[in-house]
């Protein structure tokens, strides 16, 4: 393993690099990127948006299933596009559609290192809960909460695509079980997937509590703009994990944060375990929807 911080320092700077000339890439699809535009603008009506989001139907069928999902516990069914908008409202869509963006991006193609579905299964189970976990805890913006666990690891979909041969290698360490996946990262990259999407996000201007967060939803107790956001992803990051939800296993060696307990007034794991059955059934109630996310 490295363990020269000169050679991580160097390491750090070619993975950034690479990094750089990916920001600078048109990530976002146009009819997205036309959508984001008239969300920025106060004057923007349902039926603006409506016409430039029916140019793309694999959009209009996510933002219909995200609308649609237990997620939002609605009594009627969204049908259309400009209802969708209306449930959702300006801020929450085009968090979503952000999101949508981003990671519509970053797919590529299934391999042995990493299931594509399965990753958005991940991130979307993980994004549902958050929204459902800041929502009990009285945080203020729920919708930040979900795009948050919806990209808290865009930074391993990064690599896949953009660092291939990286990403195997980390992938070959973690697998022998002789090295933890941090530092896999840190030996092959000179930085964590944590790191990696938080650099981005910056990059793309996403909101700061959103870029610290991803870096550190593995360690809250570090993280300075939102310790509160960054626990509910930790938490949120280890239920899917726990209730073995998905098989996403990069992060098997997961745990809950000093902060993470004292927040959620844990005394013990025995504790957190008996607190995620009660969002098991949210769980299960998402696995039908996320299907049409892929």
């Amino acid at each position: 393993m490295v363990t020269d911080s000169i050679e991580i320092s160097h390491k750090k700077e070619k993975t950034e690099m690479i990094l750089m000339n990916v920001a600078s890439l048109p990530v976002i699809p146009k009819v997205m990127s036309e959508a984001l535009k008239l969300l920025d603008n106060q004057f923007t009506t349902a039926a603006d948006l409506t016409k430039v989001i029916m140019k793309d139907q694999a959009l209009v069928t996510k933002l219909l299933t995200i609308a649609n999902s237990p997620l939002y516990g609605l009594q009627r069914k969204v049908t259309t596009v400009d209802f969708a908008i209306m449930i959702l409202g300006h801020k929450e869509l085009r968090g979503i559609i952000s999101a949508l963006s981003i990671s519509e991006a970053f797919k590529n193609k299934t391999d042995k290192y990493l299931n594509q579905k399965e990753f958005i299964l991940h991130s979307y189970l993980t994004g549902t809960a958050c929204r459902k976990l800041s929502q009990d805890m009285g945080f203020k913006n729920s919708g930040e909460a979900f795009i948050t666990g919806f990209l808290h690891d865009i930074g391993f979909s990064v690599m896949h695509r953009y660092m291939h041969s990286n990403f195997v290698k980390i992938f070959e360490q973690i697998e022998t079980g002789s090295v933890s996946l941090n530092d896999a990262e840190l030996e092959v990259n000179g930085m964590t997937h944590e790191e990696i999407g938080s650099f981005l996000l910056d990059k793309w201007n996403f909101p700061g509590e959103i870029s610290n967060t991803v870096r550190h939803h593995h360690n809250p107790d570090e993280t300075v703009k939102s310790p509160i956001l960054a626990t509910i992803v930790n938490l949120a990051d280890y239920m899917t994990l726990k209730l073995k939800i998905g098989e996403f296993n990069f992060d098997n060696d997961l745990t809950l944060s000093p902060l993470t307990m004292k927040k959620f007034n844990f005394e013990n794991e025995f504790d957190a375990e008996r607190y995620m059955k009660e969002y098991k059934d949210i769980f299960w109630s998402q696995l039908d929807f996320i299907r049409f996310l892929n």
